[in-house]
């Protein structure tokens, strides 16, 4: 079988970072400039579209040949763009160089993972790169100077225009470079056919309610005009957004406050002796600082002429784990919706009745964005049918663990805060229901339910919200102990898990615990090594470049390298038991929702979106909640005895039931 790597450059007067790729490539304006290829590592060559160049017979057959396989660093923008640039090749015959980057624990991004394979540097992307992708690709603005052009062509700057060719063929060197090194570790055709749903799902995208979506925004720019006047009326400031003027005028009326961040508003909110005026002042500015509200500017940006918006979900987003994460609207972290009357709200929006929404609902920025997820609709004349999980990591970790009491609730009645408060507190779990002095105990079985199972202590509740449950800090110690105590599999699985990484790293042996096999895996070519964890799934977990040395806290522990939460950069982290049980509890739940992704296809449904363990299918009308949970529940063939359910919904619209 031949292997095709290919990169392209294209223009669009499309903002692709605010619309998305596939919105980018939509447009009329866009055009694929230069086609750079190489076959099977050799010579690379390059077609110059932009100046008429066609492509040869062998590549114009490579590209409709099943037996050539395509290859491209983030391959779905290549695909899609020479599709809509009338190439058709179907998206099975590609291969994805940073979605096997990503399965093998690296990062995003041409130069980033190039960097962390270690390419020589003179195989990464140039550093003009950035800057001839502006001359020729992005409009530019019209001038007397340059004859009133939108375009820079190349024959505007002709050696401009050889260097950028140059750039495309490196990039096609680092594509394949990156390849070479992740050959050696594979990714699972399951996993290549994942990918492929993915791209599938992301080009066909999600309707969007254009009414809904005009009317936020027409009464978003109404009510923030109206808020900001107030705000100017009751301070007398000149910009009462601006923290430097607001902070003092505040402390003069008594708020004691040393920043503007929005936790320390909400507390200086709670307290009873704010002056009136200062806490009108706080709450404007949680008003005007709603940014959720933005989410409605980000579907008109990337909404397509058919009201679709594309591309909203990455495929493995979360590198440790392998979990999908939301682009674009962000759609994995959206607001809650509390509203009992969303059908009444959407009409006064859709009518652009500021007035009657506030008369009625008070908060407008509030209820706009309680209504975000109502502006995805299904296709005409179709439902959403919207299912998730129940409980899955505590359903899993219970399985992983082994502990049996968890299982068998799971298999049984499925109160698992009350059957915890139960275990915790040494009552029956018949006692604890509503009217009985035991149901107090729910909510701390709930926070320590949720919070505990990764070795987390009383921050890990209080992050969780056991303060504002009403839970005071000092029993936080024993709700942990007690929690523990009558957890005791879940809490000695961190510490065969942390065990277990520590001996494969430090003797190169194999480890297997709980259907779980830790391994020190590597390359001599390339001098690449990984610390592998392979899950009940056949999937692996990789950890790159591991090594054991102290932590913060004076013990020996696992450190490897991996993009660092703050810093956004490749770096070194270290992590212990709990932190790898999280890992591997979120990795196996999110290997369950590929499998349901998986049955949905082959039952003809039509998943449009998913977010954390949760499906939206654009389903007929013949199609049933019942119908989907039903294919959640079905067993999992390499987890035998996890035992799973689903719950969920229908509707003409998205929400949080």
């Amino acid at each position: 079988m031949n292997h095709l790597s290919i990169d392209i450059e294209t223009r669009s007067d499309i903002d692709i970072g605010k619309a998305g790729a596939y919105r980018y490539a939509q447009s009329p304006e866009f055009g694929v400039l230069l086609f750079a290829y190489q076959w099977d590592g050799g010579e690379v060559g390059i077609v110059d579209l932009a100046c008429g160049e066609p492509f040869s017979m062998d590549l114009r057959d490579a590209l409709r040949d099943p037996a050539v396989v395509k290859h491209a660093y983030n391959a779905s923008f290549e695909w899609f763009c020479l599709n809509r640039a009338g190439y058709k090749t179907p998206v099975e015959q590609w291969h994805c160089t940073m979605a096997h980057g990503l399965y093998c624990g690296y990062p995003a991004g041409l130069e980033a993972a190039g960097q962390a394979v270690g390419l020589p540097q003179d195989a990464r992307k140039l550093s003009v790169g950035k800057a001839l992708i502006r001359y020729f690709c992005v409009p530019c603005t019209p001038t007397k100077t340059n004859g009133g052009r939108k375009w820079n062509l190349p024959k505007h700057a002709p050696e401009k225009w050889e260097l950028f060719k140059e750039y495309c063929r490196q990039d096609v060197v680092a594509e394949h470079g990156i390849l070479e090194r992740l050959e050696r570790f594979p990714m699972p055709e399951e996993e290549e056919r994942l990918w492929q749903m993915d791209v599938r799902m992301n080009a066909l995208g999600v309707r969007v309610d254009r009414e809904l979506i005009d009317g936020a925004l027409s009464i978003d720019a109404i009510s923030r005009g109206k808020l900001l006047d107030e705000a100017v009326r009751l301070t007398g400031l000149a910009n009462p957004n601006s923290g430097a003027q607001l902070l003092p005028w505040l402390n003069q009326r008594g708020a004691r406050m040393d920043n503007l961040r929005k936790e320390t508003v909400e507390e200086v909110l709670a307290r009873e002796d704010l002056e009136l005026s200062a806490r009108r002042a706080l709450e404007l500015r949680q008003q005007l600082g709603k940014t959720s509200v933005t989410k409605y500017a980000a579907m008109e940006a990337a909404r397509d002429p058919g009201d679709r918006v594309h591309g909203l979900i990455q495929y493995y987003g979360a590198n440790r784990t392998g979990r999908w994460a939301g682009r674009l609207v962000q759609i994995h972290n959206l607001p809650r919706n509390h509203l009992g009357t969303l059908d009444g709200a959407r009409r006064l929006v859709k009518r652009k009745d500021y007035a009657g929404l506030r008369m009625i609902y008070g908060n407008v920025s509030d209820t706009l964005s309680q209504l975000i997820r109502t502006a995805f609709i299904p296709s005409e004349g179709r439902k959403f049918v919207v299912a998730d999980f129940s409980a899955i990591e505590a359903r899993v970790i219970a399985w992983l663990a082994g502990e049996q009491w968890v299982n068998e609730v799971f298999a049984t009645h499925g109160k698992i805060y009350e059957a915890t408060a139960a275990q915790m507190f040494h009552v029956p779990v018949e006692r604890i229901v509503k009217g009985n002095p035991e149901y107090e105990l729910r909510q701390k079985g709930k926070v320590a339910t949720l919070a505990l199972g990764y070795q987390g202590g009383p921050n890990a509740l209080i992050a969780m919200g056991a303060l504002s449950m009403g839970l005071s800090e000092e029993e936080l110690p024993d709700i942990v102990q007690r929690w523990r105590a009558a957890n005791p599999r879940i809490r000695d699985l961190w510490y065969a898990a942390e065990e277990a990484a520590l001996t494969a790293v430090q003797t190169a042996a194999p480890q297997a615990i709980q259907g779980l096999v830790f391994a020190l895996e590597g390359d001599l070519a390339y001098g690449q090594s990984f610390l592998t964890v392979r899950l009940p799934s056949g999937r692996k977990l990789f950890y790159p470049k591991p090594f054991l040395a102290e932590n913060q806290f004076g013990r020996q522990a696992l450190h490897y390298h991996a993009v660092g939460q703050q810093t956004k950069k490749w770096e070194v982290v270290s992590t212990y038991g709990g932190k790898l049980v999280e890992n591997l509890v979120q990795a196996i739940a999110r290997d369950c929702l590929a499998e349901v992704l998986r049955r949905a296809e082959r039952a003809g449904y039509q998943v449009v979106s998913h977010v954390h363990d949760e499906i939206i299918i654009d389903a007929p009308m013949d199609v049933t909640v019942e119908e989907v949970c039903t294919l959640m529940a079905e067993p999992i063939p390499w987890a035998p005895g996890l035992i799973l359910k689903g719950a969920g919904f229908e509707g003409p619209y998205y929400k949080k039931d």
